[in-house]
């Protein structure tokens, strides 16, 4: 390919990525690096190209030109290059080369070798499974994964999934006096073994409830009170919420909550709850 027509598909390319037509301008891209991939710029065209397949969802080929995108890029200086290859490295469980990414990044990684399961502090993901969307908390084992912390309401979802997310925020949550963002999920990374189950709930005080959903997590399940839950539409829920929804109060009298635990052990857990007084539990249900 001649350096004039180099410039001409160049051109195209570009035109396709104004338009959003990913795969036609990836395509266009990889024609010029075929035969320039080491041009001044062709960084550049290696990060658009790999992006491209990111946003199509093609993990490998955005791996593939991402790898090519990072090696021509500056170490330590937050280039997202090394971002977008992180992402695609773990979707593909290719440890080490995620490991290196995050570091290329600027990311310091916990030692030792394999999958990365570190502690990277609280955030939000706003699950989507066929237009349904609600944000969740998770706790981030890496800059990309985290496991979910809440019950989703969500069919199909459960708690103590892992997730993999966006690195591009869109939101922000208050957590224990700071702001933390919300990112979109990419995809379901592992699903998780634990039913979703939901019971009816009668309570003299929030306290009551709230010693019910103590009980769950101390198991390690999971249980959401609908009072937890808040009901927002798309706009504000990209926006800066003001409550603090990882604590948000439960209240007294009667309501749903939702469950994540082995049905048979939901059961014994309800009925030592509610041996207290005017605590009562009823209707138990699988739902996913």
């Amino acid at each position: 390919m001649e350096k004039s027509e180099a410039k001409k598909v160049l051109e195209q390319a570009r035109q396709a990525w104004e338009a959003q037509e990913w795969l036609r301008s990836a395509e266009l891209y990889e024609q010029v690096l075929a035969h320039y991939p080491d041009e001044e710029p062709s960084a550049v065209w290696w990060y658009d190209a790999a992006l491209a397949y990111k946003f199509l969802r093609n993990w490998a080929k955005a791996f593939e030109l991402g790898r090519q995108a990072a090696a021509r890029s500056p170490r330590g200086e937050q280039d997202p290059a090394f971002w977008n290859l992180g992402v695609a490295a773990t979707i593909q469980r290719d440890w080490a080369t995620a490991r290196d990414a995050w570091e290329g990044f600027g990311i310091p990684m916990p030692d030792g070798e394999g999958e990365i399961n570190g502690s990277f502090g609280m955030a939000c993901v706003r699950l989507d499974t066929g237009g349904e969307r609600e944000v969740v908390w998770i706790e981030r084992l890496c800059p990309t994964r985290g496991r979910v912390m809440n019950v989703p309401a969500t069919d199909g979802r459960r708690f103590g999934e892992i997730v993999v997310h966006d690195g591009e925020p869109t939101g922000e949550r208050p957590f224990n006096g700071q702001s933390v963002a919300v990112f979109d999920e990419l995809l379901l990374f592992e699903a998780s073994d634990l039913p979703t189950l939901t019971v009816s709930v009668n309570a003299a005080e929030a306290s009551d409830v709230e010693a019910l959903v103590d009980s769950f997590f101390a198991k390690d399940f999971g249980a959401e009170a609908a009072s937890g839950f808040h009901v927002l539409c798309a706009c504000c829920s990209e926006g800066r919420v003001d409550w603090d929804e990882a604590s948000a109060p439960a209240h007294g009298g009667s309501q749903k909550v939702w469950l994540a635990a082995p049905q048979d052990e939901a059961r014994q857990l309800l009925d030592a709850w509610a041996t207290a007084e005017g605590r009562t539990w009823s209707g138990l249900e699988l739902v996913g």
